[in-house]
């Protein structure tokens, strides 16, 4: 008898309407469309409209994974991966629950960073293999335009908005859409490469007046780049050893689309072909918790996922914190 496990049932990406490609970006910082290409390989990135929040994006993304999977509402938990809720207290995800017309499913947020696709995924599987919930709702969603300080040309070319969601259900490791094994990490120490420094009670606890840069996001690039690069490839080989995988047995390789130029390395590095890195980023940028499962849902409209198909998930994050996934591909539909 096949032992219980997570099975991919559902997925569903949105990004709002409006785009800003490189070009409109270079017309106000001292940068150019070929040197964000060269760079992060980005072409444009989504931008959430003026009120519109993370757990609105959230709402659309969830609907989508919910008719993926065949329209059921009965869903037991519903997990929110951000780094942008809606505001501190409340979580984001009761709310987001409410809009669905989940009824009474335990909701709650998390957040791990731009891994917290991953960290979610865990979080849910754990649930599932336990018996606590037969289905899960993790949706990624971020409105990371509402942290950029729109004068940093580090992060102001990176950033994007939007949101993507998966439906898990229970089911057994031998069907198609299992999640086979999961690893994940995190150190601490290098808290500093990747901050939104104000707005806690960190910097509350102090007592003095916040410098106004403090709400915007910091990120030290090039040694977030070799940290990202090195941990993604050693929690990549942890996984694949889990299920005895060896890295040319892999389908496709997705990873947090943070750079393209990360993507390729971690590829070369893992001996695995560019040619099997599912990437989404020329059209998003980096969108964070998002940024996994939005490609997926790409990927999967473009007809490039096919069932059986083996997947191996990668991210890097603030915190600092990284996982991996490693899953069969199902027969599914995005939504």
């Amino acid at each position: 008898m096949s032992t219980r496990a997570a099975v991919l049932a559902g997925l569903g990406g949105y990004l709002p309407p409006r785009t800003v490609t490189n070009e409109e970006l270079s017309r106000r910082l001292d940068t150019s469309d070929e040197w964000i290409r060269k760079r992060t390989g980005i072409e444009r990135r989504h931008v959430a409209d003026q009120g519109v929040s993370t757990g609105d994006l959230a709402v659309e993304a969830g609907h989508r994974a919910l008719k993926s999977a065949g329209g059921s509402d009965a869903v037991d938990m519903v997990i929110v991966a951000t780094a942008t809720p809606d505001q501190p207290v409340p979580a984001t995800a009761p709310d987001v629950a409410a809009r669905l017309g989940l009824g009474p499913a335990a909701a709650f947020d998390l957040q791990a960073g731009c891994s917290g696709f991953l960290y979610g995924l865990a979080t849910a599987s754990a649930a599932l293999i336990a018996g606590h919930a037969e289905r899960v709702l993790l949706i990624g969603a971020e409105v990371f335009s509402t942290v950029l300080n729109a004068a940093d040309r580090t992060t102001a070319v990176i950033f994007g908005d939007g949101a993507a969601a998966v439906l898990l259900r229970a089911g057994t490791a031998d069907e198609p859409g299992a999640v086979l094994a999961i690893d994940l990490g995190a150190d601490g120490t290098g808290k500093d490469l990747i901050t939104i420094p104000g707005g806690g009670a960190r910097q509350r606890s102090t007592g003095q007046r916040p410098d106004p840069d403090a709400g915007y996001i910091h990120m030290r690039g090039k040694e977030t780049f070799a940290h990202a690069v090195q941990r993604m490839e050693q929690s990549s080989r942890v996984v694949l050893g889990k299920v005895g995988w060896s890295a040319d047995q892999v389908d496709h390789v997705v990873g947090h689309q943070a750079n393209l130029r990360i993507l390729h390395t971690l590829a070369l590095q893992l001996g695995v072909g560019k040619q099997r890195v599912i990437s989404h980023i020329q059209e998003a940028g980096n969108t964070s918790s998002a940024s996994i499962p939005l490609a997926l849902a790409d990927a999967g409209a473009r007809g490039r996922l096919h069932t059986g198909q083996r997947m191996l998930l990668t991210a890097f994050g603030a915190g600092l914190t990284w996982g991996s996934a490693v899953l069969t591909w199902p027969g599914l539909t995005p939504g």
